[in-house]
């Protein structure tokens, strides 16, 4: 079976052709849309239009890479794939053994390649360590006496054999929930696995890593799991495998209809990258805080709850507490419109008075710096939105380096 690959933009249309997204991939979608949708796609006439998610999705033999967009131009996919495999990494997804791309050794030609490769050197990085043993308990039959004898069991199998023993003992080994969740993401990149330059690493990794027992993984499973002083080293390769295995379909409703779903909400995206950049520059000066709830609505009437609101970012001086700044970052490009939309200048007037800020602002992602300013014509004198356009560079350092001289601009002007 051939493999490959098609890459796409956020918002962009997929139709049905007769050499690579066929009739048999378009139903796998469809069943995976199900009758209650998901909110990665939606389904048109003889295809599929992309909405706000970028990552992967792989359908089998064909994997459709989405990547997020801003400018008109096509020719910047490379430059698109670098920058969100970037952001991911600088908003804290991954705390990953390769912090950039130029580190590793093999060229990923898609999005998928680089989680893959990721965790190859993760799990690398962890039989080198040596792996941790456990203590666990076993029941069968032994040759000796150790542990405690399950008298029940014991008479019921060794009635005929009195050399053995059926115990229930302590064993320490490498057989245990950890490994088992690792092993099954090993299995499971082995399947997913379009880059033949990867399958020797993997399959080397399958032969050194111990061989475990096949277990269901949900949600729970890794929940329960606690880390400690002696595994805090597996946590990446635990969010890697985490995010992995429950984003594998595996048979939907029934039949060989296996989907992968790697895929990050753009605007969620946006606002953590923006986050952490500010977060990283401004310290020192200002508290960067995210996601800061104020109390809008309180209810009255029994039976009715109490409605809060959150700003996305919220700046402060530390030397002027008084000093605050808000942001609300929106992952859209307004290019060719004439100004924001009426809901989200409506809400920064809120924000501006329930947060008591000295200076509001609306942030995108643009082709240019850009920064635009407007009065609310019924406010507190000086009650001003802005609207901050923050040009995407070519590199990932240029893009943070941007976004804070820009903000910092900003927050600074008289």
């Amino acid at each position: 079976m051939s493999k490959q690959t098609i890459t796409v933009f956020e918002h962009q249309k997929l139709l049905i052709d007769d050499d690579t997204f066929t009739e048999q991939h378009h139903k796998r979608l469809s069943d995976f849309y199900g009758t209650v949708g998901v909110p990665f796609y939606s389904l048109i006439h003889k295809g599929v239009k992309f909405n706000q998610y970028v990552g992967v999705l792989q359908l089998g033999d064909l994997t459709i890479e989405i990547l997020p967009k801003v400018e008109k131009n096509e020719d910047r996919e490379e430059v698109w794939r670098k920058l969100l495999i970037e952001m991911i990494w600088r908003v804290g997804t991954f705390k990953t053994h390769t912090p950039t791309t130029s580190n590793l050794s093999i060229k990923p030609n898609a999005i998928l390649d680089v989680y893959i490769m990721m965790y190859i050197q993760e799990i690398k990085q962890l039989i080198h360590q040596g792996l941790v043993k456990k203590y666990r308990t076993q029941e069968g039959n032994t040759l000796a006496l150790k542990g405690g004898l399950v008298f029940g069991k014991h008479i019921q199998q060794n009635l005929v054999h009195q050399e053995r023993f059926y115990t229930r003992h302590s064993v320490y080994d490498v057989n245990h929930e950890l490994h088992k969740v690792l092993y099954k993401a090993l299995r499971l990149i082995k399947r997913i696995n379009i880059n033949v330059a990867l399958d020797s690493e993997i399959n080397q990794l399958l032969f050194n890593f111990p061989e475990q027992k096949n277990i269901k993984v949900t949600e729970g499973t890794f929940e329960k799991i606690v880390l400690n002083r002696k595994t805090v080293g597996y946590e990446t390769a635990l969010s890697i495998a985490k995010l992995l295995l429950l984003n594998y379909h595996p048979d939907i409703r029934g039949g060989n209809n296996e989907v992968l779903a790697l895929l990050f909400d753009m605007n969620v995206l946006w606002e953590r990258f923006v986050f952490v950049t500010l977060h990283k520059h401004l310290k020192g000066t200002h508290k960067v805080k995210e996601q800061v709830k104020e109390g809008f609505w309180q209810a009255q009437t029994e039976g009715y709850r109490n409605v809060n609101m959150f700003a996305d970012i919220v700046i402060t001086d530390v030397r002027d507490s008084s000093q605050v700044f808000v942001l609300d970052t929106k992952w859209k490009n307004l290019e060719g419109m004439p100004n924001a939309s009426v809901e989200d200048l409506r809400q920064m007037y809120v924000y501006h008075h329930f947060y008591e800020a000295n200076r509001v602002a609306l942030v995108y992602p643009s082709q240019e710096v850009k920064v635009q300013e407007g009065t609310y014509l019924k406010g507190r004198e000086g009650d001003i939105c802005y609207l901050i356009h923050l040009g995407v560079g070519d590199s990932i350092q240029n893009f943070e380096e941007r976004i804070r001289e820009v903000v910092k601009k900003w927050i600074d002007r008289e």
